[in-house]
């Protein structure tokens, strides 16, 4: 059999596979869609039995499934990519980069796990969906996805999971019960994001941790407020996050792989980093126009499309050439270095903000903030530790300019 697949974004894009969650359909990346199809050319699958994907003959292993995807990356031209997936997704991405680590040129795993829990649970679970369906899953399953109510997608990825196939559904929870990489985590080769959501019942944070534990290149992030699917909770954040990892994967890659393959996501588009590179750092060797387009996509995940687009109605002769500067400079030559992640970036950008007293500026990075996955707790933490560093005045204007931001957020939200 063969799995129900789609293709998005531009044709000569970086390849990409997006793996979806038990009882969820390739719907679940959805909200994400957008800004990830700008420069990469997005696969999205549906599980066995779920969304239009027809059920799997016989027992259904984790191995088997990440076969059946990398059949769909062979018949959509893929040659090497970047993978994420959710929870069950994200475990065949693990079984990917363990069995095939030259297809694998980056993995995030999102609210997923080295081993979701004892085997015999799993098999109980497939048990009831045989004999009760999926429509019974359905009932419970809302306070473990979402954080909050679940939104017009969210009442679409629950009826999805009610018109799962049965027995499809039952032999994913046999090769989830089945799957343990605990004691291969440290094979697992890098570039990796492990994403979770600080509220996830399902896969809590510790399995996340776990994961960044024993996967050496791993790099961690929580997002607040975000249950089992993140990319629906959260989901300017979970864009972010990605983003960041993905352009740091690809910058290596152009860093590391001179002469690289036409196959290589990473590299085939851009040249090599110049010899001596290593030691010396990274060195850019983007021409004007790619860091442009890189600094209006980092600019548009952060700031979001309504600000920039904002922002360029207002262009005029007089201040067009300034725009410009920001967005190739700032944002494309800063903000998508692969040294610093974008959560870190913004504390840093705040503090500076704060000590020259550049109130409009801050009030907008507060917000950018939360979009890379800052926590209201943590931003708070950057005004307090200014107040020693920057000065207790400049720390109290911050901390107003910032609350009247977390206020208008609350109200709009």
């Amino acid at each position: 059999m063969t799995l129900h697949y789609r293709l998005d974004g531009p044709e000569d894009g970086i390849p990409l596979v997006l793996g979806p969650s038990l009882g969820c359909s390739l719907h679940v990346w959805d909200a994400v869609l957008g800004e990830l199809t700008r420069a990469h050319r997005v696969l999205r699958f549906d599980l066995p039995g779920h969304g239009e994907s027809p059920a799997v003959p016989g027992a259904t292993t984790m191995e088997r499934l990440a076969g059946l995807v990398l059949d769909a990356a062979d018949r959509a031209g893929f040659g090497r990519f970047h993978y994420a997936g959710v929870s069950i997704g994200g475990a065949i991405g693990a079984t990917l980069a363990l069995a095939r680590p030259e297809r694998i040129a980056s993995l995030a795993m999102v609210c997923s796990s080295a081993r979701f829990g004892e085997p015999a649970a799993w098999k109980e679970r497939a048990g009831t969906v045989r004999e009760y369906g999926t429509a019974v899953m359905a009932e419970g399953t809302a306070p473990k996805w979402f954080a909050g109510e679940p939104g017009p997608l969210g009442v679409r990825l629950l009826a999805d999971l009610a018109a799962a196939d049965d027995e499809g559904y039952a032999a994913c929870c046999e090769a989830l019960g089945a799957y343990d990489v605990r004691a291969d985590l440290a094979r697992v080769a890098g570039p990796v994001l492990i994403l979770g959501g600080k509220a996830d019942p399902a896969t809590p944070s510790a399995h996340a941790r776990e994961l960044a534990d024993g996967i050496a290149a791993a790099v961690l992030v929580e997002l607040p407020a975000a249950a089992h699917l993140a990319p629906v909770d959260r989901p300017a954040a979970t864009t972010a996050a990605l983003l960041t990892h993905l352009t740091a994967a690809e910058s290596a890659a152009r860093g590391t792989a001179e002469g690289a393959s036409a196959d290589d996501p990473g590299t085939a588009r851009r040249p090599a980093a110049a010899p001596g590179a290593a030691e010396g750092g990274w060195v850019d060797e983007r021409g004007a126009e790619e860091r442009f387009e890189a600094g209006m996509r980092v600019r548009r995940a952060v700031l979001g499309d309504a600000h920039v687009d904002r922002a360029n109605s207002r262009k005029t002769a007089f201040t067009g050439d300034f725009q410009d500067f920001i967005t190739r400079y700032a944002w494309g030559g800063i903000w998508t270095r692969p040294g610093l992640d974008r959560r870190t970036r913004s504390a840093i950008t705040m503090t500076a903000l704060i000590a020259r007293g550049h109130h409009d500026e801050l009030a907008m990075h507060v917000r950018a903030s939360l979009t890379n996955g800052l926590s209201r707790d943590e931003i708070k933490e950057v005004l307090l530790q200014s107040a020693i560093y920057c000065g207790v005045p400049a720390a109290n204007s911050a901390f107003a300019v910032a609350q009247r931001v977390l206020d208008e957020i609350e109200e709009t939200s």
